[in-house]
């Protein structure tokens, strides 16, 4: 079996519960209402400011036009 490439957090059973009704009360997927939930929780932190960096060096180093990356970050 082969190793995943990007660790996969396990999130515990309540916070799950919490996005379950908190999707199906704003009528959308849970995958989008975490994902707009933490890109709100941590723009701007640390962690985002290096992930960014990263991001672009590496979105650089495949010729990826830089609009595309502005618009991920």
């Amino acid at each position: 079996m082969s190793r995943p490439t990007h660790y996969s957090p396990v999130i515990s059973r309540f916070v799950v519960s919490v996005l379950y009704h908190e999707a199906r009360h704003r009528s959308i997927p849970m995958t989008r209402l975490t994902d707009e939930l933490l890109l709100q929780a941590l723009r701007g932190t640390p962690g985002w400011e290096t992930a960014t960096t990263l991001r672009i060096t590496d979105d650089s180093a495949s010729n990826t036009p830089a609009s595309v990356i502005a618009q991920a970050a």
